[in-house]
């Protein structure tokens, strides 16, 4: 694992979360008496602290604080995912290795998952490899994945521009990424941020990368609940119950 570093993107206020009147960022909160960042970086412990890369932001010194063995990466103001991953480029500039980009507060993805992502990567001697949740149950409100029959990546519409046959796809962009890191600067430096919110996307990378002449696969594995994320109160508590589920509390 020596020549994989990850980023995790931990800058967010969370407002949903209620952080100014918690007086903590989004990742800080406790799920199991444990920040969700915790939760997070304990299925990523099979990488060395010093190469899981921190992406910090709202209230940062207190995220800085509770993990001091991490280099982090401060990104202010927040204009999007690839603006985030960006934030971390004099981190990875001259590395030639593969970069694995995660989320503070997706705590329920097993190790396992982001180890046969990195396995997957590897072996198909991809620039950029996505993991997809395959088979959901319910997709509403994620991007479905279009593939081809080999695996490789046609392209992510976003639920609001799907078709009906599209939304009718139960194959979803988890948002976590295996890039070579090469690649990954370089379509990072491509970005653009022509939408409503005039911020920059990560999801736009993968493209970029494909127009660039490079090889984009997807990753499908059966994730249930892992793809599951913090943004309200009533999630931090529906991931406290599947946590002590798992025997995690």
């Amino acid at each position: 694992m020596s020549q994989i570093k990850a980023v995790v993107l931990a800058a967010g206020k969370g407002t949903r979360m209620q952080s100014e009147t918690c007086h903590s960022p989004k990742v800080l909160r406790l799920a199991c008496g444990r920040p969700l960042l915790h939760h997070v970086l304990r299925q990523l412990d099979f990488l060395p602290p010093e190469d899981v890369i921190l992406v910090v932001g709202y209230m940062h010194e207190a995220v800085e604080a509770a993990f001091p063995a991490y280099p982090t990466a401060l990104q202010e103001p927040q204009l999007g995912t690839g603006h985030a991953v960006s934030a971390a480029r004099p981190l990875l500039e001259g590395f030639r290795g593969t970069v694995l980009v995660a989320y503070g507060d997706i705590p329920l993805l097993r190790r396992e998952v982001y180890q046969e992502l990195l396995r997957r990567h590897a072996a198909s001697k991809a620039q950029c490899t996505l993991l997809a949740g395959a088979d959901t149950e319910d997709p509403t409100g994620y991007g479905r994945v279009l593939t081809g029959p080999d695996e490789s990546l046609i392209g992510i519409v976003e639920e609001k521009d799907c078709t009906d046959a599209q939304r009718a796809i139960r194959d979803i962009n988890a948002g976590i990424y295996a890039f070579d890191a090469p690649a990954l600067l370089d379509g990072l430096s491509r970005l653009e941020n022509h939408n409503a919110q005039q911020e920059y996307y990560l999801t736009d990378v993968p493209a970029l990368i494909q127009q660039a002449g490079g090889k984009v696969q997807v990753c499908r594995a059966v994730l249930g609940e892992q793809v599951l994320g913090v943004n309200t109160p009533e999630q931090l508590t529906e991931i406290e119950a599947h946590l002590r589920r798992r025997g995690e509390a």
